[in-house]
């Protein structure tokens, strides 16, 4: 965990009220993994006085980037913040995706996004189309309109077999993205062993969770919970689990599906 005085190389608007802002903090993107996350003062002033949680969206060498969506007065002002202006930033925080454990699992990795918690996956996505091992992967995205269906072209430069939902059908599958995660599941030629990588929110994560368990697929889910602190200390993003009561921010975000009572 370090803090430090990222630089603002651009703080871009890429659909209604979501932005991806890149930062320059070389000591941080060396540290992260995929499904981590860093708390960032969003204001020079104290107005919001707390930081707020932004997983890795992409971890490059002395670079990284946040994909947020404007929900209230800190992301607003983020959304304000400049190119060339620095942000505090503590990070890297919490645990990250098992991408390794994917190996056990070579036919295929799927991976599931609704809304904003598309961001940890694109890093993840990354890692595991540069491994080694070069594990395939899917893609199911969804969201409630096709202004709100994000990084579908990153993840097809990947090479990942992409599926796209909206709930109002202006694009794709017309529904829940579970809906046609069940489907494309249930398809014969999608019957092969996987594992399942999921975020979004927590209704979503629990269908998934509730299908990789019917199909006997492990499960991993990214949990989104508010949090003041970052590192286990206000107690305030506590989750229930089989063995009791966990911290999002100091145990998590990633989790076993299955530890999880929903």
């Amino acid at each position: 965990m370090r803090l430090v005085k990222a630089k603002i190389v651009s703080n871009k608007k890429v659909a209604a009220g979501r932005f991806k802002i890149r930062l320059a903090a070389p000591s941080i993107s060396k540290a992260a993994e995929p499904g981590q996350f860093v708390m960032v003062k969003c204001s020079d002033g104290l107005d919001p006085l707390l930081r707020r949680p932004f997983s890795f969206h992409r971890i490059e060498r002395g670079f990284f980037e946040l994909l947020y969506q404007v929900i209230g007065r800190g992301t607003a002002a983020l959304s304000e913040r400049k190119k060339g202006e620095r942000l505090d930033v503590i990070g890297p925080l919490g645990n990250g995706f098992d991408a390794l454990s994917a190996k056990r699992y070579p036919l295929n990795a799927i991976l599931v996004a609704g809304g904003i918690g598309v961001a940890p996956l694109l890093a993840l996505a990354e890692r595991l189309a540069h491994s080694v091992e070069r594990i395939a992967f899917s893609i199911f995205i969804g969201a409630r309109n096709k202004e709100h269906l994000l990084c579908e072209k990153d993840f097809k430069k990947l090479g990942a077999r992409l599926y796209v939902a909206a709930e109002d059908g202006s694009k794709g599958y017309k529904g829940l993205v579970t809906d046609l995660l069940k489907k494309e599941l249930y398809a014969k030629r999608s019957t092969l062993n996987a594992k399942v990588y999921a975020c979004g929110p927590r209704d979503m994560l629990k269908a998934v969770a509730d299908i990789a368990r019917l199909k006997h697929f492990p499960c991993e889910v990214s949990l989104e919970e508010k949090m003041a602190c970052g590192i286990g200390a206000c107690l305030g993003c506590a989750v229930k689990t089989l063995i009791g009561h966990k911290m999002v921010c100091k145990d998590g975000p990633v989790f076993n599906a299955g530890d999880i009572i929903w």
